[in-house]
């Protein structure tokens, strides 16, 4: 008897002492959970790639065991990033193209054009990024000098915003575009009757249509750099605002064979092919990919002066800008997409565009919950129709928009007008939350710059003294918040990432610095020190 009480007594005992096995133990941190109480914890366990605890220190130590432990040594560490709104996949295609970004002139364009072609020679030329807004001359560019440069190679140039090309001549030749050739949807710029070269928004689908096809190899290697610059900036989530069927496909072919990890929330381009395909086929989700929304184009861009207004442009008396797809378009996309089970996200700039969004919205979804469609930008409301925001629409905003175009949005838009743009916290009213992105490559890929333009409302110069709207600014919660756990809702992801909680990817960034707590003009210098995607090092 008594030998069989000592076994006992020593089974209790080593039960007592039994710890759970995990892979990765991290302690000693600053830990932002973003969880519904937005607590804080120090530490956390992860097994297969997902949280299996999340607490101080001394309890996890007590209850796990790890094959490895990482010593934060006191580092703030947030949920992974999430680009609720960015073009992943031409990131990485301007990686193989003229880059133009922050150019100061027409002439330093051209400059860059010929020592690119000088140095990779190719018989069609593409580049990407130039903006006239940040010139001395703020006027659209025309062709000439490009036709005495290159009057043999076709050369395409794409501004910032991506809705209006520069080409040279031989282009038009070949996309068969002359002065008599109609247009709905956008403008082949002219003077005194003749083709600047400039073309803005669906007549650049002209020119599309000759341009010549990536090879696969091309393909690849532009998913991969485009992850390669993503995580390095903490994103471990990427919403692809405009997807074809071939890239989406290649993608999770990439993430099949481990060879591309970077989780992609996939918008499938508004083509016939696409919708006829994807909307029949039905959701698709895995761990890294998931293909339930369709991108539309509502407008042009506010730079090109392509936004759809109620009333003319303030600096272009007469002109309105456009709708990319027509009114009723609109509504028949938005009647054919309620009737499955996918997401409308809608580009939406001008105020003219998004009350045409917001009320076919209205329309399609009446008697529907939880379809969490959104609209993408919401960059100009007039004050009467932010109330169609309570109604479960979601507004997928981009921060670093505001600071960059407000150099010139009043202009565009006049004093009166431009109060109802880039209106964070009056959506974030409305709305309850707000999906935050950069529209990357537009803006830069940096979202540490999107952090501080939506808390500071200023460039990395410190502009303007105060802030731009401030009664507009959101404060450091709500920021994270949308970058992480509203950003993962309007995914319907909320459930797997977002938030640092058991039962969730292990996604998640390690900091330079406490975003929370830094004085704000710091807030730019912020960096990605680790960055960890489903529990591995990616960083």
């Amino acid at each position: 008897m008594k030998k069989i009480l000592l076994i006992a007594t020593a089974l209790l005992v080593f039960s007592c002492n039994t710890k759970d096995e995990v892979d990765l133990i991290v302690t000693n941190a600053n830990i932002y959970t973003v969880d519904a109480d937005f607590s804080k914890a120090s530490s956390v366990a992860i097994k297969d790639g997902k949280f299996v605890a999340v607490g101080d220190s001394e309890e996890i130590f007590k209850k796990y065991n790890a094959q490895e432990q990482l010593d934060a040594e006191g580092k703030t560490i947030v949920p992974g990033l999430i680009d609720a709104h960015c073009h992943f996949y031409g990131l990485g295609q301007n990686q193989q193209v003229v880059d133009l970004v922050g150019t100061e002139s027409f002439d330093e364009v051209l400059e860059k054009v010929a020592a690119f072609q000088k140095e990779r020679p190719s018989e069609f030329i593409w580049g990407r990024g130039w903006d006239q807004n940040d010139w001395e001359v703020k006027e659209f560019p025309t062709k000439a000098k490009l036709d005495e440069l290159f009057p043999d190679i076709p050369v395409v140039l794409e501004r910032i915003d991506g809705h209006a090309y520069l080409v040279n001549q031989k282009v038009l030749d070949m996309a068969g575009i002359t002065a008599d050739t109609e247009t709905e949807g956008g403008e082949i710029v002219k003077e005194n009757g003749e083709i600047t070269g400039v073309l803005v928004d669906n007549p650049m689908g002209l020119v599309n249509n000759v341009i010549p096809q990536a090879s696969l190899e091309q393909k690849i290697q532009a998913l991969k750099d485009a992850e390669r610059i993503s995580l390095d900036y903490g994103l471990t989530t990427v919403n692809d605002a405009g997807l074809s069927r071939d890239i989406i496909e290649l993608i999770d072919s990439l993430q099949q064979a481990d060879e591309l990890s970077i989780r992609v929330y996939a918008m499938v381009s508004n083509y016939p092919e696409n919708l006829d395909y994807f909307l029949s086929k039905g959701i698709i989700k895995t761990d890294g990919l998931n293909v339930r929304s369709v991108k539309v184009y509502g407008d042009g861009a506010l730079g090109s002066r392509g936004a759809a207004l109620r009333a003319p442009y303030s600096d272009k008396p007469g002109h309105f800008g456009a709708m990319v797809t027509p009114v009723d378009q609109i509504e028949a996309l938005a009647q054919r997409i309620a009737a499955t089970d996918y997401q409308m996200n809608t580009h939406a700039i001008g105020d003219s565009a998004n009350i045409v969004v917001l009320r076919a919205y209205e329309k399609a979804l009446e008697g529907k919950t939880d379809r969490r469609w959104k609209v993408e930008h919401a960059q100009v409301i007039s004050p009467s129709d932010f109330d169609y925001f309570e109604n479960g629409i979601i507004p997928s905003v981009q921060p670093t928009h505001a600071t960059s175009d407000m150099y010139w949005a009043e202009d565009r838009l006049g004093e009166e007008r431009v109060k109802g743009a880039y209106a964070y916290k009056d959506l974030l009213d409305k709305a309850g939350m707000v999906a935050l992105g950069t529209d990357f490559p537009v803006e830069q890929v940096n979202p540490f710059l999107t952090f501080y333009a939506a808390v500071a409302r200023q460039d990395v110069e410190q502009y303007p003294e105060g802030g731009f709207q401030m009664e507009n600014a959101l404060s450091r919660e709500e920021t994270l918040k949308g970058m992480t756990i509203w950003a993962a809702y309007s995914n319907f992801e909320e459930d797997e990432k977002g938030s640092i909680e058991p039962g969730k990817f292990a996604d998640f960034v390690i900091l330079s610095d406490d975003i929370m707590t830094i004085p704000s003009e710091e807030i730019p210098n912020v960096t990605a020190e680790h960055v960890f995607l489903g529990g591995v090092r990616k960083k």
